[in-house]
């Protein structure tokens, strides 16, 4: 995602407006591209999907064999998605995204920049708030029979010290982090996106994890400060 940023494009035109339970959400169509704007900031358009497909691509990089089960949290504009559901390696993909609106918009205007994943059978989606996902009744310790994945793939903010509500700070702290770690398979990735380097995420990742390795993405944005990847095993 390139960098947030205020207030309305006046040379956009405004597909969809939609009140949630979160605020306003927003789609609008700027020439070629879609823009998506929560409660007047910028979250990620169109234009340049290189760093999410990143996310995706060095996760499944860093494990062993085919017919993996990715998660991908926070469906955006869908260049996760598409990513995951065309990679060779990957058996099936799940989906946690917590707004319905953008769930419609990728079956809708936004379906080409996932390659019409969504409409893949090996893809399912899910309406879900990641935090709660993360911390429900499986994932809390007990006995019950907890749903794993080979590699969660997260991109639900701007970064872990940039989240889009104030509820989504509690995943990058090290209980969330505890929490995700419960919900990878033996072996099994976690996989951050961010806006920005966050040497704090990164140490909290190291209490949690025995791996950390961090993957730069350079962008041509005006802020010229390149997108981050941390890898977490």
């Amino acid at each position: 995602m390139p960098v947030k940023r205020e207030g309305d494009n006046l040379t956009s035109t405004v597909v969809d407006r939609v009140a949630t339970a979160n605020g306003e959400l927003v789609l609008r169509r700027d020439g070629a591209h879609f823009e998506i704007i929560s409660n007047g900031t910028f979250l990620m358009d169109t234009r340049d999907g290189t760093s999410e497909r990143l996310l995706v691509r060095a996760a499944v990089a860093a494990l062993p064999g085919t017919g993996l089960r990715v998660l991908v949290g926070g469906l955006g504009v869908g260049f996760s998605l598409g990513e995951a559901a065309a990679h060779p390696a990957v058996g099936h993909v799940t989906v946690v995204e917590r707004e319905a609106p953008v769930i419609a918009w990728q079956r809708g205007p936004l379906a080409p920049f996932s390659g019409h994943a969504l409409y893949d059978p090996k893809v399912e989606v899910r309406q879900a708030d990641l935090v709660a996902w993360a911390h429900d009744s499986g994932a809390s310790g007990g006995h019950e029979a907890v749903e794993t994945f080979d590699a969660l793939c997260l991109d639900i903010d701007n970064g872990p010290d940039w989240t889009v509500t104030d509820s989504n700070r509690s995943l990058y702290g090290e209980a969330g982090l505890r929490a995700l770690r419960r919900r990878l398979a033996p072996g099994g990735v976690l996989a951050v996106w961010s806006a920005a380097a966050s040497p704090e995420f990164e140490k909290r990742l190291g209490t949690v994890f025995a791996r950390v390795q961090v993957e730069e993405i350079p962008v041509r944005v005006p802020r010229g400060v390149p997108d981050v990847v941390y890898l977490a095993s």
